[in-house]
C-alpha cells in the first residue's frame, strides 16, 4: 500500500519570543500560515524491517539526521509497532529557509503512516507525536491559519487569511536557528503588539494583520539581502514584507496577481529561489 501526502510550507505572520523555559526551550507566540509551496511525501509498506528514506535532493541526509526519519521512529514508538516501510520525499520547499520544509515532511510522514497503518489516532495524538520531533510539526499537521503558543503544541484556529498572493525570496546565506535564539536571549527585544495582531486575525482584518505583523528575529538576524528584497517588494505594492521564522526567507503579501508577478520578475534578477504562492487552509494532506 502506498500513501502520497502533500506537505505545505509555512510563513510566520507574527513571531514573538515570550521567554525561555526551565528546560531550555523557548515559549513562543506565533501566527502561522500555510502556503501552497509544498513537498510531496510518499510512504509505502515493504517486507524488509526498518525505515528506508530517499529524497530527491541529495544534499539532505536520509538517516536519523533527517527529521522525517525521526518522525517515523517516533510514530512507531507511539503506536508500538516495528517499522517496515519506505519513505520518499520530493523536495520543492527550500531547506534551511524558515519555511518549515523539514517539519512539513515530518508532518506528512506522521499523517501518511496513520492512514497507511489505519491506526486511527486523533489529530491531537498526531500532534503529540509531532511535538516530540519538532516545534513546528504540530502546526504542519494541522495547517491553515493558526495561533501557535508555548513550544508549538498549543494551537488555536484563526479566521482564514483572505485571498492573496505571497512572494517568497530565499537569500543564499543560511541562518542557524540555535544561533538566532541565542542572539535573541542576549538582546533587549522590541515587542510587537500581539494583542492587536490577534484582534486583527480574529476579525479577519487584512489591513490590520499587515499593520501589526512582526518577527522579533529580524532584530537579531543579519541577512544582507533582506533590505533589498523588502525594498523591491514595497515598490511593487506589497501590503506586508517580513522575514519568516528565523530566516532567511523574506515574503511579501500582495492583493493582486499583477503586482506579485512584477515583484517575482524583479527578484528573479537577483535571487535564484523565488516563488509565488497562495495561502491554503490545510497542513499535511493525503492526495
Amino acid at each position: 500500500m502506498k500513501i502520497t501526502v502533500n506537505a505545505p510550507a509555512k510563513i510566520n505572520l507574527f513571531l514573538d519570543i515570550i521567554g525561555r523555559l526551565d528546560n531550555g526551550y523557548h515559549s513562543l507566540f506565533m501566527v502561522m500560515q500555510s502556503v501552497d509551496l509544498a513537498d510531496t511525501v510518499t510512504v509505502e509498506a515493504c517486507e524488509e524491517k526498518g525505515i528506508f528514506l530517499t529524497c530527491s535532493d541529495g544534499r539532505l541526509p536520509t538517516d536519523q539526521k533527517n527529521i522525517a526519519y525521526k518522525a517515523a521512529q517516533k510514530f512507531c514508538e507511539y503506536a508500538g509497532i516495528e517499522p517496515s516501510f519506505r519513505i520518499h520525499i520530493e523536495k520543492n520547499i527550500p531547506f534551511a529557509a524558515g519555511l518549515a520544509g523539514g517539519s512539513a515532511d515530518a508532518a506528512a510522514v506522521i499523517t501518511g503512516l496513520d492512514s497507511m497503518l489505519d491506526t486511527g489516532f486523533t489529530r491531537r495524538q498526531l500532534c503529540e507525536i509531532g511535538l516530540k520531533v519538532g516545534s513546528d510539526v504540530p502546526f504542519c499537521i494541522v495547517g491553515g491559519t493558526q495561533l501557535s503558543q508555548s513550544t508549538g503544541g498549543v494551537l488555536s484556529p484563526l479566521k482564514e487569511l483572505e485571498a492573496c498572493f505571497i512572494v517568497l525570496a530565499k537569500p543564499e546565506v543560511g541562518v542557524s536557528t540555535a544561533e538566532a535564539y541565542a542572539a535573541a536571549d542576549n538582546t533587549h527585544l522590541y515587542r510587537p503588539d500581539c494583542m492587536r495582531m490577534l484582534d486583527a486575525c480574529e476579525k479577519g482584518d487584512f489591513e490590520g494583520i499587515c499593520r501589526y505583523a512582526g518577527n522579533v528575529f529580524e532584530q537579531v538576524i543579519e541577512v544582507p539581502e533582506r533590505v533589498e528584497f523588502k525594498k523591491i517588494m514595497r515598490e511593487c505594492g506589497a501590503s506586508l514584507c517580513q522575514m519568516s521564522g528565523s530566516g532567511p526567507t523574506v515574503f511579501g503579501i500582495f492583493k493582486n496577481a499583477v503586482d506579485a508577478e512584477k515583484c517575482f520578475g524583479k527578484l528573479k534578477e537577483i535571487c535564484d529561489d523565488v516563488y509565488i504562492t497562495k495561502p491554503v487552509n490545510h497542513g499535511a494532506k493525503i492526495i
